[in-house]
């Protein structure tokens, strides 16, 4: 079990990627842990056969415990692997260190725990993917095209119904074994006209449930489930919530983006999203109300010198908020490069304990779901989190400066922010997002 963190000093396996005697290659997924700071794929550190898995998933270790065996390719598995895991599941051994930082690698190409969205995705992108789509992995996806497979028919044995090449493979194997009956059935046509031979019912699939799971099925709360309540109902005991919603024009940015998102992608090699647009806009009132960029400790206020942006991402598993550290110090590009990475890391499973560690403020936003504007729960030990609504076209007046009104379309948005009225006054929260919204209703930075 690795340390994934020095506050960290336990894991819960969650699901092993291999079984006693697969063949395994230095940094492929082995297994799958959940802590209370982030969930993920622990890869092989070493090439070789998987011979005893020592603790079965489900089961909660110290960290430097040894969980599973892996010896060279012309080893045995050793018999009965599962009737002896509960007897050794919990003894730790230290020595064994090698295990306890994973080697970084590029991701191959097993069963990894992507979102079905083809495009990366941070909570804050306005351009988010469709909802409730099938789980799978790259290598799958590839599989199923190739045979023409349509993954929604494939039955999931993965982490929350996901489908893994496993489940694939023996979904062709199994169709192909009937396909030349299947073909041959329709050659003798009968003589008949077609319109009055009886057709066979269509074969109507079953609706896949978001999350894999069945109606009326109870299932215990994960690890990271646990924590996510813990945590939300913590900071509704500890802050005295109030929430402020403001209308913004986004017209001016609308425009830029769709001007300059072919370019910037071709330049920087990441697609243009609006979650960059929101972390100036957040820096810029920050840096003016330095306050909501605090914390409480006891009777006392810390003022954070560093403005540490979390942005929250929504996995098919829960909710995590990796961080973008010292955002104030980055450019645009800087900044929609580290939104891009953090979020496609989140959704792989890839992130380190201090990347969600140590934020001063938060960025949610619910309208990349369709939600007019959020009311969100502060993320602790902050005292502020703002909401982003979604960008929709709407007739407004607008006043001239000889005060003449006219009406016109704009893209519109509804922005909120949460803070702690223990710290932040009303006043106070009203001019910071006053700040936020100039500052976007009247965008005049350079994207490259």
């Amino acid at each position: 079990m690795p340390q994934m963190g020095e506050s960290i000093f336990e894991g819960t396996i969650t699901k092993w990627l291999k079984q006693p005697g697969d063949k395994v290659q230095r940094d492929e997924p082995l297994f799958e842990i959940s802590t209370d700071k982030v969930d993920a794929e622990i890869p092989a550190p070493a090439s070789g056969t998987l011979q005893e898995i020592k603790v079965q998933a489900g089961a909660t270790v110290q960290v430097n415990t040894v969980v599973g065996i892996i010896g060279d390719g012309d080893a045995a598995p050793a018999p009965a692997p599962a009737k002896a895991a509960p007897a050794k599941q919990a003894a730790p051994v230290a020595a064994q260190s090698q295990a306890a930082q994973p080697p970084s690698g590029e991701e191959p190409e097993q069963p990894a725990a992507l979102p079905p969205s083809p495009q990366p995705q941070a909570d804050g992108d306005s351009d988010s993917g469709e909802q409730g789509r099938v789980r799978s992995s790259p290598l799958v996806r590839k599989i199923a095209k190739e045979n023409n497979v349509d993954l929604a028919k494939v039955p999931g044995t993965g982490l929350g119904g996901r489908i893994t090449k496993e489940d694939i493979e023996a979904f062709i194997t199994k169709h192909a074994a009937g396909a030349p009956a299947a073909a041959a059935a329709p050659a003798p046509t009968p003589p008949a006209p077609s319109y009055e031979a009886p057709a066979a019912p269509p074969v109507i699939m079953p609706l896949q449930p978001v999350g894999g799971v069945t109606p009326g099925e109870l299932v215990p709360m994960s690890t990271m489930r646990k924590k996510i309540a813990e945590h939300m109902l913590m900071s509704k005991r500890t802050s005295a919530h109030v929430h402020g919603v403001f209308e913004i024009d986004m017209t001016r940015v609308v425009r830029l983006r769709e001007k300059m998102k072919s370019k910037f992608e071709q330049a920087t090699g990441n697609k243009l999203t609006f979650t960059p647009f929101f972390c100036r806009a957040a820096v810029h009132g920050l840096r003016k109300f330095p306050i909501v960029n605090s914390s409480v400790e006891g009777d006392s206020i810390r003022y954070h010198s560093a403005i540490n942006l979390g942005i929250a991402v929504a996995l098919d598993w829960g909710l995590i908020v990796p961080v973008i550290k010292s955002a104030e110090e980055r450019s645009f590009v800087g900044l929609q490069r580290a939104v891009t990475d953090l979020g496609e890391r989140a959704r792989t499973k890839k992130l380190k304990p201090d990347e969600v560690q140590g934020g001063t403020f938060t960025i949610t936003n619910p309208g990349v779901f369709g939600a007019k504007f959020g009311m969100p729960i502060i993320n602790q030990p902050q005292v502020a989190i703002m909401g982003i609504g979604g960008i929709v076209k709407k007739t407004v007046v607008l006043t001239d400066k000889d005060g003449n009104d006219t009406i016109a379309i704009r893209s519109m948005m509804h922005m909120s922010i949460g803070y702690d009225h223990r710290i932040i006054d009303g006043a106070v929260a009203d001019q910071f997002m006053v700040e936020v919204k100039k500052f976007l209703e009247n965008w005049n930075e350079e994207l490259l």
